[in-house]
């Protein structure tokens, strides 16, 4: 019989006594009409309102998840789900799931995720108070464009809960959000790992639900999501704001090393001090990135980087080392011409503005040598093999 099920639709539930019944409804309906071999599991996460009968009454696999949360729910449906085709949305009644035929299409084309998209930029409609305002004109759009630009993911609403995958593509994700990240977690990972993507347009109708308020919590989510996007993207959160701070640093560095004049403005040892806090911050930005980047690889929350892995093989903790001990002798042989003038003089006044430039630049060298070395260890210790 396992073998027979090409289709499993999981419904996520927590009290859906409002709208199960016409979901289910729905659901069986597709199926039946459309001739696909399925099935409907409803991933129950602690109904009290009746929702357990509904689904046993409608001769539906009914599955208990104890641990709270919304990824919770549906890893554990799927886990149960015996099709090698899974889709996915929720029991509110404002996903039709009269449009499941059209994923399973695509799915049989070969795509491994197709996404569901309300919104009318990829083609979808949001019926009048389907959607609030905040989550329709700037929520949704601004993390989906976000999704495009961080992560090249072809898709324009990352938010979508109705969405289809092959059970090979879950097993590779090995996704671990709990809570309402995992909706996004599965296009970010499915976009990193190259997966073939597809989008069908859906209308999103108001939500069913009388009895209680949706789940979802717009500014806590969206921070979540935020947050999310962020993690899991050492590039957009550590390295490029890094590079960024380098080289405005390192223009400001070089003008004030010198002493340009600009419209009357003089850049002097003062904004040699502080284009040098701007270069050291830049490069804690980058070694961040290459620490969370081995550590995110080394605990398969992100796949293998090939770039990565061949940058490593010309930057291994030996020539980081080396790299480091020429910068801090550098530095040292800079502030030691400072004390040798300043040996010479009595140890007397100096030439301020002269002094200055030769110490900030010993500091600086000094300071990113010893950041160096540190962090060369620590990117060997992160990147040890181990069982």
């Amino acid at each position: 019989m396992h073998a027979e099920i090409e289709v499993s639709i999981v419904m996520p539930c927590l009290n859906e006594a409002d709208t199960l019944e016409r979901c289910i409804s729905k659901a069986q309906k597709a199926l039946r009409d459309n001739g696909i071999s399925g099935e409907i599991v409803i991933a129950d996460n602690g109904s009290t309102d009746g929702s357990l009968r509904i689904a046993e009454r409608m001769g539906v696999r009914l599955v208990p998840i104890e641990r709270k949360g919304y990824g919770n729910a549906l890893m554990g449906g799927i886990e149960e789900a015996l099709g090698r085709f899974i889709i996915m949305g929720d029991a509110d009644d404002s996903y039709d799931f009269l449009e499941i035929p059209r994923f399973v299409e695509m799915l049989r084309q070969g795509y491994e995720l197709v996404m569901g998209c309300r919104l009318p930029s990829g083609g979808g409609t949001v019926i009048k108070d389907a959607m609030p305002f905040l989550h329709r004109w700037i929520g949704n759009p601004l993390f989906s464009f976000m999704v495009r630009i961080m992560y090249h993911a072809p898709i324009h609403d990352v938010y979508c809960g109705l969405r289809g995958f092959t059970r090979d593509l879950y097993d590779r994700l090995s996704l671990q959000c709990t809570g309402m990240e995992f909706a996004t977690e599965m296009v970010i990972k499915s976009s990193l790992i190259e997966a073939r993507i597809g989008e069908v347009s859906i209308t999103l109708h108001p939500d069913g639900r009388r009895a209680h308020k949706p789940h979802l919590k717009t500014f806590i989510d969206g921070w979540r999501t935020l947050r999310f996007f962020m993690l899991y993207s050492p590039r957009w959160l550590f390295l490029l704001p890094g590079l960024f701070l380098i080289i405005l640093g390192a223009i400001g560095y070089a003008l004030a090393f010198f002493g340009y004049t600009f419209y009357g403005i003089i850049l002097d040892t003062h904004t040699l001090l502080v284009s040098s806090l701007v270069i050291l911050i830049g490069y804690q930005g980058v070694i961040f990135a290459i620490m969370t980047k081995i550590f995110t690889i080394r605990e398969g929350l992100l796949p293998e980087d090939p770039r990565f892995i061949e940058i490593f093989k010309v930057f291994t903790l030996e020539n980081g080392l080396i790299v480091s001990a020429l910068a801090f002798i550098a530095g040292v042989l800079f502030i030691g011409v400072v004390a040798i003038e300043w040996w010479r003089s009595g140890f007397g006044p100096l030439d301020y503005s002269k002094s200055m430039r030769l110490v900030i630049t010993g500091v600086i060298l000094c300071a990113l040598g010893f950041q160096s070395c540190m962090g060369s260890f620590f990117a060997s210790i992160l990147g040890m093999r181990r069982r």
